[in-house]
């Protein structure tokens, strides 16, 4: 049997806003009801014009006279009443981010969100994602977990915000530049300790596909000197039980640190709790900023 091109259905695309899920790199990942609503749709709007155009092509769809909107975080409050009009007139407008899915560390959430405030309907067809295809290379447990994005470019917001996130009782998943990947996982060590296990998932599902796995100590050594390229996802290991209990440990400094020094109080909560010295010293000096 001789497989052709699948007949694209366009005669069940109802009117609404359509988040479409497009490959994160191999083309052939997107899905039958993704091809369906681009070939269907009476308006098309994308992140990248040029990107969702030829993904149409490799697929066979034209785009006959249908408009075809650029709709991205620098021209979103322009372009925005231009989609939600043709919404209102009845019609189905398709919305496709560059690669993944539309929203998630993507465009799409003001149109989304403005969409639902005028009553109109909004439906996804989902696919690739970045966050999911790295959750599952990883080796690490995905029953909970936490989507984090990107994390701030300079180095006292990003470790305060891994502080932050250093008890969540779930793995940890975040998007990172190859220029910022060593220091990102630099900072890791210093503030969620260099024993947890990690995964650096890079250029997921295309030519030059690599998951490096190990403890964030040794994730740190092997990319410090590494000329990285491509697009990369950082998946942590949740926290430990011990560290978990964050109302525990906050508790327990704020009464050492009243008769102790910030290093000596640090030391003995770590010695009491059984936790990584290093992570409870970050964890006091957050507490002796906010005094």
């Amino acid at each position: 049997m001789t497989l052709g091109k699948a007949v694209p259905d366009i005669s069940r695309i109802p009117p609404g806003l359509h988040f479409v899920s497009t490959p994160i790199g191999a083309a052939r990942d997107i899905t039958l009801r993704a091809l369906d609503i681009l070939a269907g749709a009476d308006v098309l709007a994308a992140e990248d014009t040029r990107t969702l155009r030829h993904l149409m092509e490799i697929h066979g769809i034209a785009l006959g006279g249908r408009p075809l909107i650029a709709y991205h975080d620098h021209n979103g409050e322009a372009a925005r009443p231009r989609l939600i009009a043709a919404l209102q007139d009845g019609k189905s407008v398709a919305y496709a981010s560059e690669a993944g899915t539309p929203l998630v560390a993507d465009p799409g959430f003001q149109l989304s969100r403005a969409a639902i405030a005028a009553g109109l309907t909004v439906l996804a067809a989902p696919g690739p994602s970045a966050v999911l295809c790295a959750l599952t290379v990883s080796g690490l447990p995905s029953d909970r977990f936490l989507f984090a994005g990107f994390l701030p470019n300079k180095r006292a917001a990003r470790r305060s915000v891994l502080r932050e996130l250093s008890v969540v009782p779930g793995t940890l998943v975040f998007y990172e530049s190859p220029r910022r990947i060593a220091a990102c996982l630099r900072d890791m060590v210093e503030v969620l300790g260099e024993k947890r296990s990690a995964a650096v998932c890079r250029e997921l599902t295309k030519k030059y596909e690599e998951v490096t796995r190990g403890e964030l100590g040794e994730l740190a050594d092997a990319f410090a000197q590494r000329d990285v390229k491509g697009e990369i996802v950082v998946v942590v290991d949740r926290a430990t039980a011990a560290e978990a209990k964050s109302e525990t440990v906050v508790e327990v400094l704020k009464k050492v640190m009243l008769t102790h020094s910030l290093k000596d109080a640090a030391a003995l909560v770590a010695d009491e709790l059984g936790l990584p010295k290093r992570d409870v010293y970050q964890l006091a000096l957050g507490l002796e900023s906010k005094a």
